[in-house]
């Protein structure tokens, strides 16, 4: 029956997949979203403050647009406009009133951002998702494969009642309310997933992994490593294909998954397909919908509207800040190559805001992008112009060349008497020489990045330090951001390196 029930499903995707919005182009599209986000939106407070009506009866409504709404970051939002949504008003920046928060830190160590997620938002989320189910026609898999059992590695669903709205991490938000189509394969499944604790969580999850057969696992790369450590600890296995030999699919999303594919092809024995979708608290905004893709592709019709603004001393300084005025293109104008920072309108309410990701268009045949850093997470001190692309790529080569597994890495700059450095905290399994380690990410460092290598021979040194991979963990459990989208920042700046610092050595002298 279940092979009946398999075989109807494969063939109903790429029956789907033959009748997709390949024939309108991402730029129909994105006009289509602009003109339904601001139609929406028009009578609400923020929509009658930028008349949103004289907007769309202008001219050239997006041009419009542009010269009238301002980019807004995070702190501009929310202390303008969203803080409201938090006393329950209605009607602030979208229609209705908003029942869920998303809490995210990101990278940045700021205090938890509440970013709105609205009714509407969460039905372009499981939208989202029921594509990136859909191309896993163009795998070839077998039809038993979409049948079998999907694991999501998030943080808890219970959600913190505040009075009025529910708060938490966007996984667990999902978590609570899993789509229709997903309940029956969905694990760990709502009761465990109510777990708060997160050791206790993944502890149920182990006890429970032998009575699943996963097919499919979904998460952040970082925390899904964590559970199936303790998984094949727990049964003392080799590798959890020991358990789940069918396992044939992870959807990562957060952290590129470069760095730790040594450390999966350890615990997965199995071939296994690496899926990358681009999932932010403020929407789903790309996933790969082909094998081998270089990218993701843009989701054009998905609730947001997206601009890009070069990422250049033209348009933000030396710290990553936007200047006054900046450029900002449409899909319709982006360079295939260029970096861009990503600018959102969305169906949450959030209207020309930053969202601080660097993004490059790979092949603008088919509006595939790749995430190559943040506007405030690169190193440039002396010039360099160090990208966390760069930083990613470089480690990679090094755990191939020195045969070792990096599981996480932080790096800051600092400056050392007259000069300055780059300092790197690094895991690396088994361990090895930190000199070695370091000379060895330099020298790759030098090959990648032209002004980097030049700095270096003039100006800028570089130290490393071996951390044991628990030491990040803690670190991030330390700082309250131990849940399932929490992600250990590549680049630290001076505040949050000095809190860093402090608890290393803490640490240290405590044992």
């Amino acid at each position: 029956m279940s092979d009946i029930l398999g075989s109807l499903i494969k063939r109903g995707l790429q029956i789907r997949q033959g009748i997709d919005l390949k024939l309108i182009s991402p730029w129909i599209l994105q006009k289509m979203v602009f003109r339904r986000l601001l139609d929406s939106a028009s009578k609400t407070q923020f929509g009658k403050h930028y008349d949103f009506k004289g907007i769309l009866s202008s001219d050239n409504p997006i041009k419009k647009f542009q010269e009238t709404v301002p980019i807004h970051d995070y702190n501009s939002m929310y202390n303008e406009w969203w803080h409201r949504l938090l006393d329950q008003e209605q009607d602030v920046c979208w229609p209705g009133k908003i029942e869920y928060f998303a809490l995210s830190s990101g990278t940045s160590g700021a205090p938890s951002k509440h970013i709105p997620i609205s009714d509407e938002m969460l039905k372009y989320m499981r939208r989202a998702s029921f594509k990136v189910f859909f191309s896993l026609s163009k795998y070839k898999f077998e039809s038993a494969f979409y049948t079998r059992e999907m694991l999501a590695v998030g943080s808890s669903s219970d959600l913190k009642d505040c009075g009025g709205y529910f708060a938490g991490d966007l996984s667990g938000i999902n978590a609570k309310m899993p789509p229709l189509w997903a309940k029956g394969y969905y694990r760990p499944g709502t009761e465990i997933s109510k777990i708060a604790d997160w050791n206790e969580r993944i502890e149920v999850i182990a006890k429970n992994a032998l009575d699943w057969d996963i097919g499919s696992i979904v998460g952040v790369p970082s925390w899904v490593q964590l559970t199936l450590e303790k998984i094949i600890e727990y049964h003392n296995l080799d590798s959890i294909s020991d358990i789940w030999p069918n396992l044939e699919v992870f959807v990562h999303s957060g952290i590129a998954i470069g760095p730790y594919k040594s450390s999966f092809d350890k615990l997965i024995k199995n071939p296994i397909n690496y899926v990358d979708s681009y999932l932010a608290s403020e929407g789903f905004i790309a996933f790969q919908n082909r094998p081998n893709a270089d990218g993701m592709v843009l989701l054009a019709r998905n609730g947001i509207f997206f601009e890009f603004v070069p990422f250049d001393e033209v348009n933000f300084d030396a710290e990553g800040d936007l200047v006054q005025n900046p450029t900002a293109y449409t899909i319709n104008d982006v360079i295939e190559g260029n970096e861009y920072a990503i600018v959102l309108s969305t169906c949450a309410g959030a209207w020309r805001y930053l969202l601080g990701d660097v993004v490059k268009f790979v092949n603008m045949d088919k509006f595939e992008l790749v995430i190559t850093g943040r506007t405030k997470h690169f190193l440039s001190i002396t010039g360099e112009h160090l990208s966390v692309d760069n930083m990613n790529h470089a480690i990679e080569l090094a755990q191939h060349a020195l045969g070792v597994c990096i599981q996480e890495y932080t790096v800051t700059a600092l400056r050392s008497g007259a000069f300055f450095k780059h300092q790197w905290y690094v895991s690396c399994e088994p361990v090895v020489d930190a000199t070695i380690l370091k000379e060895t990410i330099d020298s790759f460092l030098c090959e990648i990045n032209e002004d980097y290598k030049t700095e270096r021979s003039a100006f800028l040194d570089i130290e490393l330090e071996v951390v044991p991979v628990q030491m990040f963990f803690a670190w991030l459990k330390f700082e309250g951001r131990s849940f399932g989208q929490s992600k250990m920042p590549r680049v630290m700046k001076a505040d949050q390196h000095n809190r860093w610092n402090n608890f290393i050595c803490s640490t240290k002298s405590s044992n």
